[in-house]
C-alpha cells in the first residue's frame, strides 16, 4: 500500500539476509557488507561521495576579505542574501536525510544518506565560514533573520517544506516519493541562481575563494541529485503501485513549480547585477530541469537546448567514475535508461 505507514527499521534483524530485499519494506539484517548488496553500483557512488570530502577551513579567505570592499552595494547585498538563503535550504537537508535513513531497509542506501547528511552539514558550515570572514556576527544574524522573513524566500522554501513535513508527520512510500522529488528540486534546481552569481563574480576575478567553495558545494549537490534520481527510479521499479500516471505528473508539476520559483528568485535577487542576462538564466534553469527529468528517466519538459550559460563552472563526466551505469536489468514501462547522453552532462 503506497499510503500505508512505513515503520522505523530495527537496528538488527538477525533472521533476515544481509542483502536487502528492497529499499523500503524489505527484509535486511541491518548489517552492511559492501560486497553483498542489492545494487552494487551504490558502492561506486559511495566511494565517489567520499572522494569529494573537503572542509571549509581548507580555503584561505584572505584574498576575498581584501576584495570585499571593492564590491558595489548591490553586489554586497546580493552576496549576503544569497549566502544566507542557500544556508537556509541546506539546513533542511541534514535532518531530512537523517530521518529518511530510519525508514530505508537497505543498509547501503542508509550509508549513502548518512554521507549526504554529513556533507550538507559541511555546506551549511561553509556559508557561515564565508560570512564570518566578511561581516560581524550582528550583521550575520540580521541576514539570517532576513532570509527567514523574506516573502519570496518563504514561498520558495514552502514547496520543499510541505513535502518534507508531510513525510515527517506521515512517513509512507508516497510521501517518501514526494520528498525525493523535492530533494532534487532543492539540490538540482534551487541553488543555481546563487551559484550563477558567485561564478559571475569569479569571471571578473572577484571573490575567487568563495567561488572555489561554491564549486565544491556544487560538485556535492550534483552527486546528491543524481543519487536521489536513482533512488526514485529504484523506488518506483520495486514498488509498481507508486509508478502511476498521477505520480509521473506530480514530478513534472513539482519540477515546473521549482523552475518558476527559481526564475522568480533570480529576477528578484539578480535584478541589479550588471552582466547577468536574466532571460539567459531562465533558459539555463529550464535546461537544468530537463537534465533532472532525464536523470529520473523522463522526457524533457522544456525546449531542448544547449547550456546557455557555458561560463558557469562545469564539471566533466570523468569525476563521476562508473556511476553512470544503469541499475536495472529491464526498464519499467515509464522510464528510459540513464546513458551518457541523458544522465551526467549536468551543467
Amino acid at each position: 500500500m503506497i499510503h500505508a505507514p512505513l515503520t522505523k527499521i530495527k537496528l538488527l534483524n538477525p533472521e533476515h539476509p544481509n542483502k536487502s530485499t528492497g529499499v523500503i519494506n524489505g527484509k535486511s539484517s541491518g548489517l552492511l557488507n559492501w560486497n553483498d548488496i542489492a545494487y552494487p553500483q551504490m558502492y561506486d557512488l559511495y566511494q565517489t561521495l567520499l572522494s569529494n570530502f573537503w572542509k571549509a577551513q581548507e580555503i584561505n579567505m584572505q584574498d576575498d576579505i581584501k576584495q570585499w570592499d571593492s564590491l558595489n552595494d548591490h553586489e554586497k547585498d546580493a552576496f549576503l542574501r544569497i549566502n544566507t538563503q542557500l544556508a537556509s535550504l541546506d539546513s533542511l537537508q541534514t535532518p531530512t536525510m537523517s530521518q529518511v535513513m530510519d525508514y530505508v531497509t537497505d543498509s547501503s542506501f542508509k550509508a549513502i544518506f548518512a554521507v549526504i547528511s554529513q556533507q550538507e552539514a559541511v555546506h551549511t558550515e561553509s556559508y557561515s565560514y564565508i560570512l564570518s570572514s566578511l561581516i560581524p556576527l550582528g550583521e550575520q544574524n540580521q541576514r539570517f533573520n532576513q532570509a527567514k522573513s523574506d516573502p519570496i524566500v518563504q514561498k520558495r522554501n514552502q514547496l520543499i517544506l510541505h513535502a518534507y513535513e508531510e513525510f515527517r508527520q506521515d512517513p509512507t512510500p508516497q510521501s517518501l516519493f514526494k520528498l525525493s522529488v523535492n530533494s532534487i528540486n532543492l539540490e538540482g534546481i534551487y541553488f543555481y541562481a546563487g551559484f550563477a552569481f558567485f561564478y559571475h563574480l569569479a569571471r571578473q576575478q572577484k571573490m575567487l575563494k568563495t567561488s572555489t567553495m561554491i564549486s565544491y558545494i556544487q560538485r556535492d549537490e550534483m552527486q546528491h541529485a543524481y543519487f536521489i534520481a536513482q533512488f526514485i527510479r529504484i523506488l518506483l521499479t520495486e514498488n509498481p503501485k507508486l509508478n502511476t500516471e498521477e505520480n509521473i505528473e506530480y514530478v513534472y508539476q513539482a519540477i515546473h513549480e521549482a523552475v518558476t520559483l527559481e526564475k522568480e528568485w533570480a529576477n528578484y535577487i539578480l535584478a541589479n547585477i550588471k552582466g547577468i542576462d536574466l532571460r539567459e538564466f531562465e533558459g539555463y534553469v529550464e535546461y537544468l530541469a530537463n537534465k533532472r527529468l532525464r536523470q529520473i528517466g523522463l522526457k524533457n519538459l522544456y525546449e531542448e537546448r544547449n547550456n546557455p550559460m557555458p561560463w558557469i563552472q562545469v564539471f566533466g563526466d570523468e569525476m563521476m567514475n562508473d556511476t553512470k551505469s544503469d541499475f536495472f536489468e529491464q526498464k519499467s514501462r515509464t522510464y528510459s535508461k540513464v546513458s551518457s547522453s541523458n544522465g551526467f552532462d549536468e551543467l
